[in-house]
């Protein structure tokens, strides 16, 4: 596991027992920085992503945390092993985060409060809740905190339990605890049907931890081959027949 320095935006890698960390949840945008880029901090200095990084690091170190983990900059994307085995791993890795920072870059502080505080309180519209890979990012940290388009804090999991129960269809013990283990197959395949992803099988792939398994990754294959695989390998395990409802 590749973790980031909050002081020196330096990535050290760990094996067996990591540090604690805090860790980032974001939709990816233009100018991400990745980890051959975080070689040279002053070529980075351009890109977007950037400040991104920076704004995190100082929030995990205010809360007192050395290392964060950001899949931008902590995952050597040239490698398909490393590739396949921390996707396989992610859930586990947001599970394990001391805490977890949801910025949601698209949903300003006055649009969230207008919609906290409408007649019927809502959370915002957000391409954070429309994608793939954040659906494991909003269920598996035992903490997480929510942040504006400008890094303010708005609110946790626990406060928020219930509209985004009401936004995902999960439930709100579920976003409280993070425990998937007693939600039906059927259930789960519900929450991850109205998600898209960039990689057609990243819908198949960005779901391996909620129905904790592993499978190797073959990008290529397209999304029903994936996807047929992903439910191969949930018949493998599990005796569930709601498989066969959804």
């Amino acid at each position: 596991m590749r973790l980031l320095s909050v002081n020196t935006l330096k990535v050290d890698s760990f094996t067996g027992c990591a540090p604690e960390y805090a860790i980032l949840s974001h939709n990816w945008e233009d100018e991400e920085v990745t980890l051959q880029q975080l070689d040279d901090l002053d070529a980075a200095s351009s890109l977007k992503g950037l400040k991104k990084l920076k704004n995190a690091c100082a929030i995990a170190k205010a809360d007192g945390y050395k290392w964060i983990w950001i899949d931008t900059c902590c995952i050597d994307k040239t490698s398909s092993a490393e590739l396949s085995e921390a996707i396989n791993s992610m859930f586990r890795w947001y599970q394990q985060a001391g805490i977890c920072y949801a910025h949601i870059s698209d949903v300003s502080d006055v649009e969230f409060n207008r919609a906290l505080d409408s007649r019927t309180p809502h959370f915002p519209q957000c391409r954070w809740l429309t994608r793939g890979w954040t659906l494991q990012e909003l269920i598996a940290p035992q903490e997480l905190r929510f942040y504006s388009q400008n890094w303010k804090m708005v609110g946790s999991k626990v406060l928020f339990a219930r509209i985004l129960s009401h936004a995902t269809g999960i439930p709100p013990e579920v976003l409280k605890g993070g425990d998937v283990s007693g939600i039906t197959v059927c259930e789960k395949m519900k929450w991850i049907a109205s998600r898209e992803t960039t990689r057609p099988e990243d819908v198949a792939y960005c779901a391996l931890g909620i129905f904790d398994i592993n499978m190797p990754l073959l990008y290529g294959e397209g999304k029903e081959k994936a996807f047929r695989r992903l439910q191969e390998e949930i018949l493998r395990v599990s005796d569930d027949p709601t498989i066969f409802l959804w």
